[in-house]
């Protein structure tokens, strides 16, 4: 299915919507607003982008540690990340998640974690939820070339294969695990080929292409809706920032290689083809990369102007309190949204 001219539109405002939120999230990390670590997918948004357009509002979704695009690339709304991020009660977590733990179930975002593959079962089990209930509803998850190597991914693919579950795999390969090469602890040159394993499947594309990959997880979408089971989608992909903001490490990757991937910006790549088609000329480039900027400033000021949680929130929303009876638990979604 080719997407229309309006989904074109939205692919191109949500990947410069991810690039501007990071850039705007590392100079908040770098001038210390931001507690904690900070993992960027800078250079990664077409597939983030490409594999979200592909679903449905009321699909799931589940993240990983290089967290903020996969929500935006949902249709998340950018001012309670940010109040997120700085650890205000108006944040999608109520402040006490942080970058690295985004949720957002209005857009079907279920959650991220940091630790390494943990939501592949994750995923796994919410398609389950879905095929139980009697419902289409598919679950993307997105996960790295280091999370393959996990028993998690066995795991998860295993029981979402023999179950026939309605999920996507989408690994994430941006040729690195933190500090380590790809090539030096993944035994096959395509993580995709791991897929026969379980018997669905595999599909390797290139990540730095929108439309490649909007294109492969649609397939794998019809499918899964179908009831024919979960699909492997791998998206070779870049991240332009060192693992995590920050980190003074940064010699493990030669500076030919980074120039390579540089010279082929998922953002870049995708703007000829809107001029070409004529649905977006450079004043209507010019024109959605302003509108952006003026959410990212807007959702900056609703999270700076944003209370911080009281401490005895602290207690909320656990399963139990040490405290004994906790009070009413204060539900997200009645917490004050940014304006408009």
């Amino acid at each position: 299915m080719d997407p229309t001219p309006d989904q074109l539109v939205e692919m191109y405002r949500r990947m410069v919507r991810i690039r501007s939120f990071e850039e705007a999230a590392t100079k908040l990390l770098l001038g210390g607003e931001v507690p904690g670590g900070l993992h960027t997918s800078i250079g990664q948004e077409a597939e983030i982008v490409g594999a979200c357009m592909a679903l449905r509002t009321d699909d799931y979704m589940v993240g990983n540690h290089r967290s903020h695009g996969h929500p935006i690339g949902k249709g998340a709304e950018v001012g309670r990340l940010f109040a997120e991020l700085l650890g205000k009660v108006t944040g999608v977590n109520a402040g006490k998640g942080g970058s690295m733990h985004l949720s957002d179930f209005s857009v079907g975002s279920l959650g991220e974690t940091s630790i390494v593959g943990s939501g592949i079962p994750v995923a796994a089990g919410a398609a389950l939820g879905s095929k139980m209930q009697g419902t289409d509803r598919v679950t993307l998850c997105f996960f790295g070339d280091g999370a393959s190597n996990e028993g998690t991914f066995h795991e998860g693919l295993n029981l979402a294969a023999i179950w026939k579950l309605p999920a996507i795999y989408l690994c994430e390969n941006n040729g690195y695990g933190e500090l380590t090469a790809a090539s030096e602890v993944v035994a096959v040159k395509d993580i995709a080929a791991r897929a026969a394993g379980y018997d669905i499947p595999g599909i390797t594309v290139d990540g730095q292409d929108v439309l490649a990959v909007f294109e492969a997880v649609t397939a794998a979408v019809q499918r899964a809706r179908r009831g024919e089971g979960p699909s492997l989608v791998e998206a070779k992909t870049y991240r332009y920032d060192n693992h995590a903001i920050g980190i003074p490490i940064e010699h493990y990757r030669p500076q030919e290689e980074i120039d390579r991937w540089r010279e082929r910006d998922p953002i870049k790549l995708f703007e000829p083809l809107l001029q070409d088609r004529g649905i977006l000329d450079e004043q209507g480039l010019e024109r959605i990369r302003h509108e952006v900027q003026a959410e990212i400033e807007a959702g900056l000021e609703f999270a700076r102007s944003s209370a911080y949680p009281d401490p005895e929130d602290a207690f909320e929303h656990l399963f139990a309190s040490p405290l004994g009876q906790p009070r009413p638990p204060a539900r997200l979604a009645d917490l004050p949204g940014p304006p408009g």
